[in-house]
């Protein structure tokens, strides 16, 4: 594991408290994904080491990382498992979210909560039924104390986590709002009902909610950047899927005995279409590095930047997530499909699950796809349209006049 384009010794020092357990981590990866076994564990052995803690000051218990120095860990833990690498991935937009706080109450009891190694996890998507920009969860008021019901799919990590952040609609006040509750009330009932041929271990599952108390709302801010968060956090998780394809393609390359009648009669190690291929796919790992580091940079830039506006910052903060979306992905699906090409027929054996890599990728990938960030970027360049905040995804209403037949 390396640390990528960019990586000082501030970096180094924060990567060496965890590449023990990235480690073990990769050790087991492979038999974890082909026997469906849930990565408890090694969240666990993450937990141990603070990695949910990681953006919090030093004093308040955390490791005080900046910003791109979470993504480059999150490369990292990607590249050992890329199913571990998602899960975190509300966890870490919260957590971002929790360091804006203007509450400080608010604000200490999280960072209390995060810094004792409890997870946050997320319920936003509806499964179908309700019309776009509404929603079927609810909160209401019971007794005098808030409470959710309601049904989500699309949960990733919160079979993981202590809490999760529930998308609501609220009687009082207009959208979306964001409702946090405890997972582990008796009201909260968690499916690892995922059945996607990539990813399948990130608990990105049904979770159904009935009667089951708010411990607190989140500030709702129209331009809070924390779109651009989830969508960067995919985006490092493919670029460790590609980096562990790289692995797996240089290793079996390297070991490989077989040839063919077709080669040029030389070892594969030394044929020179296999290292043309292999130095393809080494450029596009690296440029998925790159681009998603450097994304992720312009965010950190943005965030910090006290000449930009709440507008402007988002904006900013938008068009680099989308930019880097738009590239990442069909980088890192060239190079997990390449792979197949410089080894041959025995790659696709099922024992070597080499095909885990394309499938998790092409999985991500599915995620608010990339012809939509391309379209948007598109129309910020030649007509100067900002980015605009989408809170929930939803059904359609049939055009008038739509008649079915």
């Amino acid at each position: 594991m390396t640390p990528g384009p960019g990586a000082d010794e501030d970096y180094e020092r924060l990567a060496a408290i965890f590449r023990p357990v990235f480690a073990q981590i990769a050790a087991g990866a492979k038999e974890r994904d082909r026997n469906r076994i849930l990565p408890f564990e090694q969240v666990g052995l993450l937990n141990r080491d603070r990695f949910g803690a990681l953006r919090l000051p030093v004093a308040d218990g955390g490791h005080g990382a900046r910003l791109s120095d979470v993504f480059r860990l999150l490369i990292e833990l990607s590249e050992a498992d890329s199913h571990i690498g998602q899960l975190w991935r509300a966890h870490i937009a919260f957590v971002e979210d929790v360091l804006r706080l203007q509450d400080e109450q608010l604000k200490a009891k999280w960072f209390a909560r995060i810094a004792a190694g409890q997870i946050v996890g997320n319920a936003y998507t509806e499964n179908g039924g309700n019309a776009l920009g509404t929603l079927n969860t609810k909160s209401s008021q019971v007794d005098g104390r808030w409470v959710v019901n309601g049904e989500k799919y699309y949960c990733t990590g919160t079979i993981f986590a202590d809490w999760t952040t529930v998308a609501v609609a609220h009687p009082e006040r207009p959208g979306r709002q964001i409702a946090v509750v405890s997972t582990q009330h008796s009201g909260v009932k968690i499916l690892d009902d995922w059945d996607g041929f990539g990813q399948g271990l990130t608990g990105t599952g049904t979770t159904e909610f009935h009667q089951v108390p708010v411990d607190s709302f989140m500030p709702e801010d129209p331009n809070d950047p924390e779109a651009s968060i989830f969508q960067l956090v995919l985006m490092a998780v493919q670029a460790g899927i590609g980096r562990a394809a790289l692995n797996d393609m240089r290793s079996s390359v390297q070991a490989r005995t077989r040839s063919f009648t077709t080669g040029t009669g030389v070892p594969v190690h030394r044929e020179p279409q296999v290292l043309q291929l292999v130095g393809e796919v080494s450029a596009e790992v690296f440029a998925a590095d790159s681009v998603v580091i450097g994304a992720v940079l312009e965010v950190e830039a943005a965030l910090q930047d006290a000449q930009l506006n709440a507008e402007e910052r988002f904006a900013v903060c938008e068009l680099a997530a989308n930019r880097a979306q738009t590239i990442v992905q069909p980088l890192v699906i060239s190079a997990t499909s390449k792979l197949f090409d410089g080894l041959g027929a025995s790659s696709t054996r099922s024992s070597c699950n080499m095909d885990r890599h394309w499938r998790n990728a092409r999985t991500i990938a599915t995620h608010n796809p990339a012809i939509y960030k391309a379209r948007i970027v598109g129309d910020y360049e030649i007509n100067g349209v900002q980015p605009q905040r989408l809170s929930v995804t939803g059904d359609l209403a049939a055009p008038t006049g739509h008649h079915a037949g």
